[in-house]
């Protein structure tokens, strides 16, 4: 994921041309097909790399009268709420040409 905090991507919604979707696949469903999975791979990705930080601030004694907030967890968390979204990183990596992928059907035609 760390690949994903260095992008240009805008965090809010942007309007696409769907013929510029299409471009690499020649069918706008197999396009969204591709980055769908893309963006699945990339929130996979994000919340390992969360929880791998998140869980060095765990305790073995959580109760709910001994509850602390912690600086650091929390500035970790707001960092991870600002990334941009998964399918939009996605949707930018599709339209850069950064994702590789294949479809074996049409291989075998």
């Amino acid at each position: 994921m760390s690949q994903n905090k260095n992008t240009s991507v805008a965090s809010s919604t942007v309007t696409r041309d769907l013929r510029q979707l299409d471009k690499g696949t020649e069918n706008i469903y197999e396009s969204i097909v591709v980055i769908a999975k893309r963006a699945n791979q990339i929130a996979v990705d994000v919340k390992e790399e969360l929880n791998g930080k998140l869980s060095e601030f765990a305790s073995n004694n959580d109760n709910l009268e001994e509850v602390f907030e912690n600086r650091e967890q929390i500035e970790i968390s707001k960092h991870y709420e600002r990334l941009p979204k998964a399918s939009l990183v996605a949707v930018d990596e599709f339209l850069n040409d950064k994702i590789y992928f294949r479809n074996p059907a049409k291989e075998q035609e």
